[in-house]
This record gives C-alpha cells, sequence and structure tokens, in this order.
C-alpha cells in the first residue's frame, strides 16, 4: 500500500503545482485579453480549474487508502477492493490492485508493475466476485479476449 500511496502523493504534489501556476497566468496581468478573440486568460482559468480538480480528487484517493482495511494475507475466497489479482491476458499478464479510487494509477511493489483497477471500469466489473482459476471475457475491437485469474491475494 506504501507504493500506491507514494505514486498518489507525487501525483497530487505534481497537479497542485500544475494547477497554482495556471491560477498565475490565468490571474496575470500579461493574460488579460488584447481583443475578443483573445482567451488565453480564459483557457488558463479553465485548466487550473481541471487540475485542481484533479489534485482534490488524487488527495480524497490517499486519504481513502490510508484507512482502507486490506483482506487477510490470505487469498481471499472470492475478488473484493483491496485484492491483488493477476490476469493473463493476450500481450502479457497484468498485476492489478483492486481498489474503488485513482483507477488508472499504476505503481512498483517489489519489482513488479501493479495497475490500479476500479470496481468501475469494464475489466473491475468483471473481476469482482470471482476466484483463481476463473476466466472472464472482455470485449476488445469487438471479439472478446479471454483474461484468466492466474493469482489472488
Amino acid at each position: 500500500m506504501d507504493a500506491l500511496l507514494a505514486e498518489l502523493q507525487q501525483d497530487h504534489e505534481l497537479q497542485t503545482r500544475a494547477a497554482l501556476l495556471a491560477r498565475d497566468e490565468a490571474t496575470n496581468e500579461e493574460s488579460r485579453a488584447e481583443g475578443k478573440y483573445d482567451t488565453r486568460g480564459q483557457e488558463a482559468a479553465y485548466l487550473a480549474e481541471s487540475q485542481a480538480k484533479i489534485a482534490t480528487e488524487l488527495s480524497d484517493a490517499i486519504t481513502f487508502y490510508r484507512s482502507l482495511k486490506l483482506p487477510d494475507s490470505r487469498p481471499p475466497a472470492a475478488i473484493e477492493v483491496g485484492s491483488v489479482v493477476k490476469v493473463e491476458r493476450p500481450g502479457k499478464p497484468l498485476w492489478c490492485f483492486i481498489g474503488s479510487r485513482a483507477g488508472g494509477t499504476d505503481f512498483t511493489y517489489e519489482g513488479k508493475a501493479f495497475t490500479v483497477i476500479t470496481p468501475a471500469s469494464p475489466l473491475g466489473r468483471l473481476l469482482l466476485g470471482k476466484k483463481q482459476g476463473d476466466t472472464v471475457y472482455l470485449v476488445a475491437r469487438g471479439k472478446p479476449q479471454a483474461h484468466r485469474i492466474a493469482e489472488t491475494a
């Protein structure tokens, strides 16, 4: 969990700095419109607002993961939030951490690359409640592709 929290904290700091820079750009005297088609200041304000929203979402995710109770160290009977899953799929295997926030976040733990998969994602919906050895089918490019659950923890 520490590796995920470190990645989220780093992303949060980056987004916060970016939001502050965009806000400064939006409020800078040099960003005042020089004509009715000059929208630099307005664009910077929209960017600052979006980056601040992402920073807030990351802060919420950090708070959530700090308080998340992980399943016991033994593999759970079924995949749930907090589970670690290795999915064998076309191409290469995917190590997933099932979490309800910060979907798509990549982090490294003990030399393995993990991706946070949320229950709101197509793969996350399919994985919840399944067990090691089960196969789920995710449609990609109009064709169902087998994703076998190789390991759970």
